[in-house]
């Protein structure tokens, strides 16, 4: 592993801070120096990157990440690919994170039950290129909630999208099963949501004994619970049995955002809105008309999500970009978008969206204070991006602006001309 100096560089720490002109010296696995332009870092026996000026910022961190998910339209589409074929597809899309700039990426679920811990432990072996990962379980529902999709005809589990599991006892032996499997994180579905039918956003389904089993047996390992809540009364249930990372949080009223607001220092939000916004607005391709998505809720949904996340926001509670990308109307790869939902629904600035994607990410990630930020003795996880994603966040959304992306202090992608080559970097020495 060479050592490697960023020189002529725009530096966006992560902090919230403006870019400012430096230089940063990678040691191995982690950022050695951060220093403003001019100081002269020693040069000798390290890998000299001109960046010409781009900027040079943390990886991003994907807060609700399915590898699994085969940018299919249908749960069942999802759930059907055999198990060969769907391990090497989670394989490839970890791949696509890494080239897209996500360095690190928050599990969220996965389609059969090893499918996150066996790609995880690829990409943590050198095995597979991918992101830093934590890994999931399987959806964990009850009957007739999202995830329960076994016909009432062929009533047969391994055929099913979720876990299904009726009372505490079903929830400790699931919770028990995927802890053996090695997973991070165990995955509740504690609301509906409006894809369904009989079990829309607004509903709550799991029981309160249910949930505290499985985050008993969850912690009891040293493990988190994760959960898909949409509606108020599952985000305040959640709070109540201490469990620290909610997707969707989209309904809400004013005692879930106080109890939001109370566990601020602990808790994350992972809104996922490209579901909400593409099948509103993009949804005709796939079946879903402009009318059809007002009639399942989107619209609501959206409405009550824009105002509760922009509170949620001016409170102090951490919202993070993530979620549901693999969908055909969302499909892997355009996770960079979440940036710019975070500033038309969160109220966010394009920095509070960075920050978000950065520095939160690294708390999200449990590696606060090793991940997230430029800063001395951090892990050197980097992007140079051509351009300033703090004045314009598409740049994210464009492949041929990541000019070089780092994890671990290697690269995954070099910049072009580190080998001599003539391009867009001068002064390159060994």
């Amino acid at each position: 592993m060479a050592n490697v100096l960023f020189t002529n560089v725009q530096i966006l720490d992560g902090s919230g801070n403006q870019p400012y002109r430096g230089e940063v010296l990678i040691e191995g696995k982690r950022i050695s120096r951060v220093s403003p332009a001019g100081t002269g870092m020693p040069m000798a026996g390290v890998t000299v990157i001109d960046g010409a000026g781009a900027t040079l910022m943390p990886g991003m961190v994907e807060g609700h990440t399915h590898f699994a998910w085969n940018n299919a339209a249908t749960l069942d589409g999802i759930q059907v690919m055999p198990p060969e074929e769907h391990t090497l597809w989670t394989a490839g899309v970890a791949k696509t994170y890494l080239s897209h700039g996500w360095t690190s990426c928050m599990g969220a679920a996965t389609a059969k039950p090893r499918l996150d811990v066996v790609v995880r432990n690829a990409i943590n072996s050198g095995m597979i290129p991918g992101p830093r990962y934590l890994a999931a379980s399987q959806e964990i529902t009850v009957a007739g909630s999202l995830g329960d999709d076994i016909p009432v005809h062929m009533p047969y589990p391994e055929f099913s999208f979720g876990q299904v599991v009726s009372g505490p006892e079903e929830m400790r032996k699931v919770v028990r099963m995927f802890l053996k499997f090695g997973v991070d994180s165990i995955k509740l579905n504690l609301s509906g949501d409006n894809i369904m039918k009989d079990a829309d956003a607004t509903t709550t389904w799991m029981s309160d004994e249910e949930v505290a089993i499985a985050v008993k047996e969850t912690k009891l390992r040293g493990k988190r619970v994760i959960v898909h809540a949409r509606s108020a009364e599952s985000v305040k249930q959640a709070i109540r049995h201490g469990i620290d990372l909610i997707f969707h949080s989209t309904y809400w009223d004013e005692e879930s955002l106080d109890m939001l607001e109370s566990v601020k220092d602990r808790v994350f939000v992972v809104p996922g809105l490209s579901v909400v916004v593409k099948l509103l607005y993009e949804g005709e391709p796939y079946g879903f008309t402009r009318q059809k998505a007002i009639e399942h809720g989107y619209e609501d949904e959206l409405s009550a999500a824009t105002e509760g996340l922009t509170r949620m926001h001016k409170r102090g509670i951490r919202v993070l970009p993530g979620g549901d990308y693999g969908f055909a109307w969302a499909r892997h790869g355009e996770n960079a978008m979440d940036l710019q939902y975070l500033v038309k629904y969160a109220g966010m600035t394009p920095m509070e969206s960075l920050v978000a994607a950065t520095k939160h990410g690294g708390a999200i990630m449990m590696q606060e204070h090793e991940l997230g930020l430029i800063k001395e003795g951090y892990l050197a996880d980097l992007l140079l991006v051509d351009g300033n994603p703090a004045a314009d966040l598409n740049i994210l959304l464009d492949q041929k602006k990541l000019l070089a992306i780092m994890k671990d202090g290697e690269f995954f992608k070099e910049p072009e001309g580190r080998h001599g080559l003539a391009g867009r970097f001068g002064r390159l020495a060994a």
